[in-house]
């Protein structure tokens, strides 16, 4: 079972082992099993909504130092190195696989800058966007204060996380929110 094949319900996630459930969920936080390692102890749920809520409690009331490993995982927007599936078709979705040499330049150093200031790469629900509205996201988060771009780094990990759940959940409602 892996997160970016297989649909389940939600009898069958509550139905299964710690290992079976962290194969089947431990990509939905990217790079992260430890969210679903830990999510695990609160089976059963009734929802999908609810396994989201208790991923992410999970992964925001770990410590700062863990929280910081979850938002330094994400890879780059339009990088050209090694990601997970699931980034690739996010990414491939909001047609950052075909930026031109400028745009490319463009991100990369505003990708650069970004995580220079913040210490984490530039994160971004990509999913219903294209790449000028995340050129302009960037473009403006990379002059917020610390604090208030970790909170919407988070906020938008939630974002992705509810559209990845959902896509392995789709009949159990949606995730996303």
């Amino acid at each position: 079972m892996s997160a970016e094949t297989d649909i389940l319900t939600l009898e069958q996630i509550n139905g299964m082992s710690r290992t079976q459930f962290v194969e089947a969920l431990g990509g939905i936080f990217e790079h992260s099993p430890w969210v679903a390692e830990e999510a695990y102890a609160y089976l059963p749920v009734r929802s999908a909504e609810e396994l989201h809520r208790v991923m992410l409690q999970t992964a925001r009331s770990a410590p700062r130092s863990q929280v910081d490993e979850l938002l330094r995982a994400h890879p780059d927007l339009a990088t050209r190195l090694q990601v997970t599936p699931l980034s690739a078709a996010e990414q491939q979705g909001a047609g950052l696989d075909r930026l031109t040499a400028e745009e490319f330049e463009r991100l990369t150093g505003l990708n650069a800058a970004y995580t220079e200031k913040f210490g984490f790469p530039f994160i971004l629900a990509v999913r219903g966007k294209n790449k000028d509205d995340i050129i302009e996201a960037i473009s403006e988060r990379v002059h917020h204060p610390l604090e208030q771009e970790r909170e919407q780094a988070l906020e938008e990990i939630g974002r992705i996380t509810g559209f990845r759940l959902h896509d392995l959940l789709p009949e159990a409602g949606g995730a996303a929110g």
